[in-house]
């Protein structure tokens, strides 16, 4: 199943620790067949006092199913050293979010699929048009039609679309 993945970073070697996360993920059985461009993006959300972040998104194949994958980044977002529990929209290493997974729609307490900001946060619709420019939710929503709403979310391109891990971490 294709799924897409949103990575971000605020503390540490930010672009090393996107690196990671995508060869972390690849150990796990996560075909990654995509990356996006890396993005520098200022903080949003319930804490803007902190570091910019730097986000790309994944586009992958996995067999898994949507809780499993979740299981999986989590287990990826701890082996690069980000606790579980910290402030909501607070600073971290690295965050792995499952924003879509194939036509999928779920709510649950850990999980919403489609992930509730895709299409309110520019850092997560540029990367995502930049892997498939038709892309649509799974009620048919185009995400190119939902940029508008957020060009005042400034958002600046740091790399070409593509990059690997050897390019990123050394």
């Amino acid at each position: 199943m294709t799924g897409y993945l949103g990575l971000g970073s605020n503390e540490g070697d930010r672009l090393a620790s996107l690196g990671a996360a995508r060869a972390a993920l690849e150990r796990r059985g996560i075909e990654v067949t995509a990356s996006s461009s890396v993005y520098q993006t200022a903080p949003q959300g319930e804490v803007t006092d902190q570091p910019d972040f730097l986000n790309a998104c994944l586009r992958i194949q996995t067999e898994l199913e949507p809780e499993a994958l979740l299981d999986a980044c989590k287990h990826v977002e701890g082996e690069l050293g980000r606790a579980p529990g910290g402030v909501r929209h607070g600073p971290r290493p690295i965050d792995v979010d499952v924003l879509l997974l194939g036509d999928r729609q779920l709510r649950t307490d850990r999980l919403n699929l489609p992930h509730a900001e895709v299409t309110s946060r520019r850092f997560v619709l540029e990367p995502l048009l930049e892997l498939d420019p038709g892309l649509t939710l799974p009620d048919g929503t185009r995400l190119a039609d939902c940029v508008a709403a957020v060009a005042d979310q400034p958002v600046t391109r740091l790399s070409p679309p593509g990059w690997g891990v050897s390019r990123l971490t050394g």
